[in-house]
């Protein structure tokens, strides 16, 4: 029987956990969704999408990605990226040039007004960061963005964030 009290406990079970209790694909889920609120806030009160937010950062301080590489980062997929990127474009918020061997692929870069209309979130964004990583010191806020680093290298298998078919064998 079911102590309701404390939904999904059991009464003559007390130490017994939910599956998701330890399960690490909704902590993740939870620790981004939770985290992101606030930005997501921010966001729109620019008038950007979420997704127009996670292009114009992910081409921030870059020279400009591939819509492959765009796609990954921004994680989006290419036709839905390929339209957003043209709307953007249409807005002068980016740019688009052919890469110098092939003419089909081209880069996307962001445009002086795309920088300028993220700054601020950028600023924001760095700030939340700083913010919510305090309380676990330098040493383990660097733990905790390489584990999660690595985690992605692991599991994200386009190469992208340094993961190749040899790491995998190790």
């Amino acid at each position: 029987m079911a102590n309701p009290e404390k939904p999904g406990q059991d009464m003559k079970s007390p130490a017994s956990h939910r599956f998701l209790d330890e399960y690490l694909p909704y902590w993740l889920a939870q620790a981004s969704y939770w985290i992101s609120r606030d930005i997501h806030h921010d966001v729109e009160r620019t008038g950007l999408s979420m997704a127009e937010w996670r292009v114009l950062a992910s081409l921030n301080g870059s020279a400009g990605e591939t819509i492959g590489t765009l796609s990954r980062l921004a994680m989006l997929k290419q036709p839905t990226l390929s339209k957003l990127v043209q709307r953007l474009e249409a807005e002068k918020l980016v740019v688009r040039t052919s890469t110098g061997g092939d003419r089909r692929q081209t880069l996307v870069a962001s445009t002086r007004k795309g920088e300028a209309k993220i700054a601020s979130l950028i600023e924001k964004a760095r700030q939340h960061q700083q913010d919510l990583l305090k309380p676990l010191g330098e040493e383990h806020s660097r733990e905790l963005i390489h584990t999660l680093r690595n985690l992605v290298r692991r599991h994200e298998h386009t190469g992208l964030f340094g993961f190749s078919s040899e790491d995998d064998k190790t």
